[in-house]
């Protein structure tokens, strides 16, 4: 199979993706909003202290910006695999295809990973303060969890996505540095 994909990166993908990237399109996902909602046990903390990282949950009426990242043709299906691996290691996550609006009006289908709310690592909103006591302080195999944050803000500032509520968050945890 070298047929190309589409993904919606709306976290560590934008930063991160793992695949060689074709292209890239600015996209708008409804009836989902990012939060730290996801406990994270392996990559930015361990089962003893866990991290947060970011997770699409369903809310009716919510919009969430990101990117419509497009795999390369060749070499899809181990990008693909890849992709797996990583966002579906604990299954907390689950992969979805979902409907995306670009900023030109057209529409297109792209995988996605929500969060699982019956997971157990699936955490009800917490506030801004305990998010950013848990962040400061988490680390797993893939870094410290303020690094994570740091880098998604970093490139939703580039690629100029607002989320105010995680500007507040980074402002919060790095107060604690």
């Amino acid at each position: 199979m070298n047929k190309s994909f589409w993904v919606f990166g709306y976290g560590s993908l934008l930063w991160n993706p793992g695949f060689e990237v074709a292209e890239r399109r600015s996209a708008l996902l409804r009836d989902f909003r990012r939060s730290f909602c996801m406990r994270s046990i392996h990559h930015r903390g361990t089962p003893e202290r866990p991290g947060l990282v970011l997770a699409l949950d369903r809310e009716r009426g919510a919009l969430c910006r990101g990117v419509a990242l497009k795999s390369a043709s060749v070499g899809a299906e181990t990008a693909l695999k890849r992709l797996r691996e990583r966002e579906l290691i604990s299954y907390a996550y689950k992969e979805v295809i979902v409907s995306l609006e670009l900023d030109d009006g057209q529409a297109l289908e792209a995988i996605t990973y929500v969060v699982d709310r019956q997971h157990s690592q699936y955490c009800e909103p917490l506030s801004l303060f305990r998010q950013a006591s848990i962040i400061a302080e988490a680390s797993g195999k893939r870094g410290t969890n303020r690094d994570y944050l740091r880098n998604t803000v970093a490139k939703f500032q580039e690629l100029g996505i607002c989320d105010n509520e995680l500007a507040m968050l980074y402002e919060l945890v790095e107060q604690r540095a």
